[in-house]
Formats: C-alpha cells, structure tokens, sequence
C-alpha cells in the first residue's frame, strides 16, 4: 500500500475511547422491544425451558414486569397471549376478555408510557396450532383475514399502541387496515411482519406459545428461506397496503434480507431476534463454549448495522443493563 506508512488505520483502535469515538453503529436501549408472554392465572411464572430467563406470566407479574422494563428505558413491549382454551378458529384472540386484552388493559393502566404491541396471528390460540381457519387440510387465506382483522380491531379497543400481523396471509395488511380506519383507528399504526420466513429457528417460541401445528407444517404460507427477492415483494405489498413499520424475521440469518430492504425501501425496519437464536446464544454462554454477553452484544450489533431502526429481542432486558455499565 502506497499510503502506509503515512495512513495507518490502527491508529483509531488504540484505545476504548479512541474506538468509542470512531464507532459507526451504536446500540441504546431505546433500539428494543421486549417480548412478553401471558397467560390466565394468579401467581403464574413459568420459566421457558429452552428459553432461559423468559417466562409465562400472570396479569399480577405482567405488571412487575412491565415495570422493570420501563425502568430500563426499554420504550416497547410485544405481548403474545396464551389462552385458556384453544378451538379451531382461535376464538379467544379476539374476545373483549382475552388474555392479550386483558394484558393490554393492565399495562396501559400501570404503565401508559409504555408502547404495547400486540401480535395479530392465530397460531397460539387454534387447537391445530395453525396460523388461521382450516379449510380442506389448508390455511384459507381469505377467512383467516376476516378473523385477523377482528383481532386486530379488539386489541385497539383495549387500548394497543401497534398492531402486528404476523400470520402471513395474502392482503392481512390491508384487511385490517379497513377494519382499523372503520372504527376510528386510523392513526393506530400497522407493524407488519412483511418477510417472515419459515425457519427452523422458531422452535422454543412454539414451546413458549405452544403452538406447534399439529398436522403439516408452515411453508405454504411462511417464506422460502432461499429467497430475497419474493421478500422485496412482500414488503412493497405490505407497504402498499398501509404499513406503518415493516419486519423481517428472523434476524440473524437474514442480515441480507434487513440491509436489501432498508437499501431499496428507506421504510421504518424491524428485526426480530427470534427464540432460538437467543436459545444458542444462552446454552452455548451456560457451557462456557462462548462468552455470552459479548456474542450477544455482537450479534444485535450486526442487526443493527444491517439497517434495523428497531429489534424485537429476548435479550432487550439484559442489554439494556451491560448499556447502561
């Protein structure tokens, strides 16, 4: 290199301060949304067996919850409910009483700074664990949208702050786009899980959830994990159809697919940092094969820096306390 030894880019990485100053991509807790389960109950903390240190909640630990992650400057919350009884419509994901009703109407009253966002898919609520209405052994589009955007209308009545399709449906975004704006939700913003791939990396959340389908399996409506393209598409049409903040999930294997669609798009972003990745991440740190918190601390980074505005992630509590050190 003719430029050295005149230009010698170690001279930035001398020390923590030097390389604090030079940092390109920088993390805050501000960046995450935490993940909550809740379930029926009382005095219900049932830790996540393949997910340690998350749990399934009762209403009356919800709001100690919600507390600490406010206090950690954490600014959102997902909330997915786990009801008491699953049918083959998901009836309880759109009752004025379901549990992630309910949940809503506790942290808009102990904590109404917090933004709570709901998730709008079935598959936790259907005894076939699938994620909308069975019709001939497959997933009717059509139906499902209906229901869809009944669950999505309820979750405002109880006073959500997003809504968050999730179930991959043809037009789900536009459905419940209609349905908000006819009743006077207008302004009640649509986080839409645009690029949602069909990944093996789902597995403890559907132990979490229990919502593992029961017969078949997702890849007719969930995406082809090869694919980047299609995934453009699906977040053109998600964003002509009204969404406010669309979402690639997973994150990890999909850096590709987070920085094609910041590039092109220029949309709000989301990244989900989905169950197992954070499952790795925690066996391998409790074998002491890796150093935990430094592989997290770079993992979220790089979703970041792939163009993430917002990441959706198990490990927002505890990166937001190493930020705060």
């Amino acid at each position: 290199m003719s430029s050295f030894p005149r230009v010698r880019l170690r001279r930035l990485r001398g020390s923590a301060a030097l390389r604090g100053l030079a940092r390109e991509t920088r993390l805050s807790a501000s960046d995450f949304i935490y993940p909550i389960f809740v379930t029926h109950g009382r005095d219900v903390r049932n830790e996540i067996d393949p997910m340690p240190g998350i749990y399934q909640l009762s209403l009356d630990h919800l709001i100690t919850e919600v507390g600490e992650v406010e206090s950690l400057g954490i600014p959102a919350v997902l909330l997915f409910g786990i009801p008491a009884k699953k049918d083959a419509e998901g009836t309880e994901a759109y009752e004025t009483n379901g549990i992630l009703q309910e949940a809503i109407r506790v942290i808009k009253q102990t904590a109404p700074d917090l933004l709570v966002i709901g998730d709008v898919c079935l598959c936790e609520y259907t005894d076939h664990g699938h994620c909308g209405v069975i019709e001939n052994e497959t997933v009717d589009n059509d139906k499902t949208l209906e229901l869809l955007a009944k669950m999505a209308v309820c979750q405002a009545d109880a006073g959500a702050d997003i809504v968050a399709p999730s179930a991959m449906m043809d037009g789900q975004v536009g459905a419940i786009r209609a349905a908000l704006d006819s009743y006077g939700y207008e302004n009640l913003p649509i986080m839409a899980y645009s690029a949602k791939y069909a990944s093996g990396f789902y597995g403890p959340f559907r132990v979490a959830a229990d919502s593992t389908p029961q017969f078949g399996d997702r890849n007719g409506y969930q995406m082809d994990p090869a694919n980047v393209q299609q995934a453009m598409r699906e977040i053109e049409q998600d964003i002509e159809e009204g969404a406010d903040i669309v979402m690639v999930k997973p994150a990890l294997s999909y850096l590709d697919v987070i920085a094609t669609a910041k590039k092109k798009f220029g949309y709000p972003m989301a990244a989900y940092n989905v169950s197992g990745e954070y499952s790795m991440v925690k066996a391998a740190a409790e074998n002491e094969w890796i150093d935990g918190q430094r592989i997290t601390m770079e993992i979220l980074t790089s979703i970041k820096r792939a163009g993430a505005d917002m990441i959706i992630s198990y490990h927002a509590k505890e990166m937001a306390r190493w930020l705060a050190v």
